[in-house]
């Protein structure tokens, strides 16, 4: 009886087994943002973590970029500055604000020209700025994360100053005129289809990497003034929310699925993130953006929050928060937003008046097994370097890194690394068209390697001895099988 027991609970095992099997034979499975590395063809190796290396560039009021230049040689000058040093401090990413305030960075059928480009709300710059600003990074394999803010469309000091005029193409009543701040109002199903329509008519005509929201959903009464009920807007749209705030959340739920399908449906290679404010219950309860629900049902494919606050805050820890977004990041990728423009202000903590803040926020960053990189806010006060906050960059971004897959691939996987030799001090490998070469350094076949370039070339000089080995990563970041290390 017991041989017959054992037998028959080996037999369901396998029928198990198979069962799982047949389940994940639909197709690929498109792997995490924290898969490891693919392995080399016969040597285990202990492979550096791969790390997105981003910066936001705020173009509000002109904040970051191009803070009141309005000529374009001389704004072409400084973002190439920007980028430069960008480049230099191993930075992989830029948030670039293209739609700050109902406006655009472009040539947009649905919104204005952005004042801070000419000064003039409306006027063309005579150029094409995205392509330029896009083109550039690009030139310099730093990816291009087109940032809009998806409902603000004006801010004022108070009901004594006026609101630029709509658009033309903004009919009156998709508009909430708070005291200090004017919005698409998010319960219009009008809304939410325009919001859809600018995403595809950006992503369509601009070789942006990604799509980013910022925090800004219901706007935060703290800052809003008096605001105009909408109470009209439940009796009218809320049919079947218990609450208001139900209501509120179930409309900014509908947007950010919205945008997510039309993404997939014009562009899928492009990554939709969104960067919510430090504390999930905030979000939640009073800008209604249960960010949670959004990754968890794969709307958002990176997630940023914007740990601002120091180690230890008392209010909003920094390493609390880091724990709590770890837990509800689901399926999206992980990056950690860091506040850069509180080093070296004498008004903000302590703690801020030292760049081992920002030491320590990275360590505890890269050690959580989730995230996968950091967002530094913003690109000006890295050109500051006050307290020699870039300096410390410069020394926590050594090496440079590979930024992870973190979107849909819409490519084929790269091949296998062929020829790869050491002839000299030449590290050279047969090359794969439209392809870039990863090149991994270990010092022995022990220790963990570091990433000793990415590059589209097929050789490169090499002078410490030890162990390199290469791959090929394709434009969706999908990583090819690792060759074995040849050694130096």
């Amino acid at each position: 009886m017991r041989r017959f027991k054992s037998l028959m609970i080996m037999v369901i095992c396998a029928i198990m087994v198979l069962d799982s099997c047949k389940k994940g034979s639909d197709g690929p499975v498109s792997p995490g943002p924290d898969e490891p590395n693919p392995p080399t063809t016969g040597v285990s190796l202990n492979f550096p973590k791969k790390e997105m290396r981003a910066v936001w560039i705020s173009t509000a009021w002109g904040l970051d970029w191009p803070i009141g230049v309005y000529g374009e040689t001389q704004q072409k000058l400084a973002y190439i500055a920007m980028l430069d040093k960008f480049k230099l401090l191993k930075i992989n990413t830029i948030f670039f604000q293209v739609k700050a305030m109902g406006d655009a960075f472009y040539n947009s059928p649905y919104e204005p020209w952005a004042t801070s480009i000419t000064g003039v709300r409306g006027k063309d710059p005579g150029y094409d700025i995205l392509k330029f600003l896009i083109d550039e990074a690009h030139n310099r394999e730093i990816e291009f994360h087109a940032w809009m803010n998806p409902y603000r469309i004006a801010t004022r000091a108070g009901s004594s100053s006026s609101y630029p005029v709509l658009h033309s193409s903004v009919k009156p009543d998709w508009v909430v005129s708070h005291e200090k701040i004017q919005i698409y109002n998010p319960a219009v199903p009008e809304v939410r289809t325009r919001l859809a329509d600018i995403i595809k008519d950006l992503i369509g005509k601009y070789d942006v990497d990604g799509v980013h929201f910022d925090d800004y959903f219901y706007p935060d009464p703290s800052g809003a003034g008096q605001m105009v009920s909408d109470q009209a807007d439940y009796s009218k749209y809320g049919q079947g929310y218990a609450t208001i705030e139900a209501f509120r959340r179930a409309n900014v739920d509908q947007a950010i699925q919205g945008v997510h399908d039309a993404i997939v449906a014009t562009k899928p290679s492009v990554v939709f993130s969104v960067s919510p404010a430090a504390s999930k219950d905030y979000n939640y309860n009073t800008l209604y953006a249960d960010i949670a629900k959004w990754c968890q049902q794969g709307w958002v494919d990176l997630l940023i929050p914007q740990l601002y606050q120091e180690i230890g805050n008392k209010s909003n820890d920094f390493q609390t928060n880091l724990s709590i977004w770890s837990q509800y990041n689901y399926t999206a990728a992980l990056v950690i937003g860091h506040a850069i423009y509180k080093f070296g202000d004498a008004t903000q903590a302590s703690a801020f008046q030292s760049t081992a803040e920002l030491e320590k926020q990275f360590d505890l960053t890269k050690k959580n097994k989730k995230s996968v990189g950091s967002a530094l806010y913003s690109a000006k006060y890295i050109m500051d370097n006050k307290i020699g906050i870039s300096d410390k960059l410069a020394s926590l971004y050594r090496d440079p890194a590979v930024i992870p897959f973190m979107g849909r691939s819409v490519l084929p996987m790269p091949g296998n690394v062929g020829g790869l030799k050491v002839v000299g001090n030449k590290l050279s490998w047969g090359k794969l068209e439209g392809m870039k070469a990863i090149v991994y350094y270990f010092s022995d076949l022990k220790a963990e390697g570091t990433v000793f370039a990415v590059t589209d070339a097929s050789e490169i000089s090499i002078t410490l001895n030890g162990y390199y080995c290469v791959s090929f990563l394709n434009k969706d970041n999908k990583e090819g099988k690792v060759s074995d290390p040849v050694k130096f």
